[in-house]
């Protein structure tokens, strides 16, 4: 044999074990292949089925979607219409308690000064009430102090009476005597001398005794000198007292006494004394003290 078939048959021999290795591999690979070729065309089918399914689920979703969004813009316009009625509550709500606090400010006001206007008429009821309690006190006292005023003055007034009635019969007594005296001056040839016409001199003035030192002094208010009564600024209130003797004296002049005959709180009425009817009489705001 010779060295070009040996090497033919060589070069056969690894083509053979070469194309053998193809083969085989060919074989496996196609079997490969055809495993991947059934899995991807299973995939497909299942990828087309999903798709379908996903088509089908997608176009129920877009459908609820539609009816959800439909859902909802109707629920929006309800809502909208809700919210305009409500800021149309909203606004009359506003008015209205702005109405309320303006009419709160003027009740308020109102209240204040009715409150104030009541505090005003108490306060004033209550010093009328006082005033009136006062002066309802005052008036008993009053009517009880002109009650024994009047009593006391009509007593004096009933001395004073009598005693111008026994003046009356003494100056008859006396013209009486007169007439006798001169009836038996002229048997004997003497005449009575004329009267003068002239107020009798109850006593001759003179400087009264000293009262006791209690240093009451007043002014004269009033003068009655035809029933010789005078009434003085002090009374029992500043230690007037019945009988107390009080001296008349203008500037440095005595002028009469006064005998206290009935005494008041502010005043006090009494008798003129030691009064010389030639001389200067008393008079309103003439002095009057205790002492001289």
């Amino acid at each position: 044999m010779s060295t070009l078939t040996k090497v033919l048959i060589v070069l056969l021999t690894i083509s053979s074990i070469f194309l053998c290795g193809i083969v085989v591999t060919y074989v496996s690979n196609a079997d490969n292949y055809r495993q991947r070729y059934n899995k991807l065309k299973a995939d497909r089918d299942a990828a087309v089925e999903n798709e379908k399914n996903a088509k089908k689920q997608l176009n129920l979703a877009i459908e609820d979607a539609g009816k959800r969004e439909q859902k909802l813009k109707d629920d929006i316009n309800t809502l909208e219409i809700k919210v305009g009625q409500l800021d149309t509550k909203l606004t009359e709500a506003k008015r209205q308690a702005a109405d309320a606090t303006e009419e709160e400010s003027k009740w308020k006001a109102v209240t204040v000064e009715f409150y104030n206007t009541n505090e005003r008429q108490r306060k004033l009821l209550e010093d009328t009430l006082a005033n009136l309690k006062a002066i309802q006190t005052e008036q008993i006292r009053g009517d009880k102090e002109l009650k024994e005023t009047t009593s006391t003055l009509i007593e004096k007034m009933a001395i004073i009476d009598n005693l111008e009635k026994q003046s009356r019969l003494l100056l008859e007594e006396k013209t009486g005597l007169q007439n006798e005296l001169g009836k038996f001056l002229q048997k004997s040839g003497q005449t009575v001398a004329a009267p003068v016409s002239v107020t009798p001199i109850k006593e001759k003035a003179r400087v009264a005794p000293s009262a006791v030192d209690i240093g009451l002094k007043g002014l004269i208010t009033t003068v009655d000198l035809e029933n010789s009564l005078a009434e003085i600024s002090i009374g029992a209130a500043n230690g007037v007292k019945q009988n107390m003797k009080f001296h008349v004296t203008r500037a440095d002049k005595f002028i009469c006494d006064i005998v206290i005959l009935d005494v008041e709180p502010e005043k006090a009425i009494g008798t003129l004394e030691l009064m010389d009817v030639t001389k200067e009489q008393p008079k309103n705001g003439d002095s009057v003290s205790t002492n001289l």
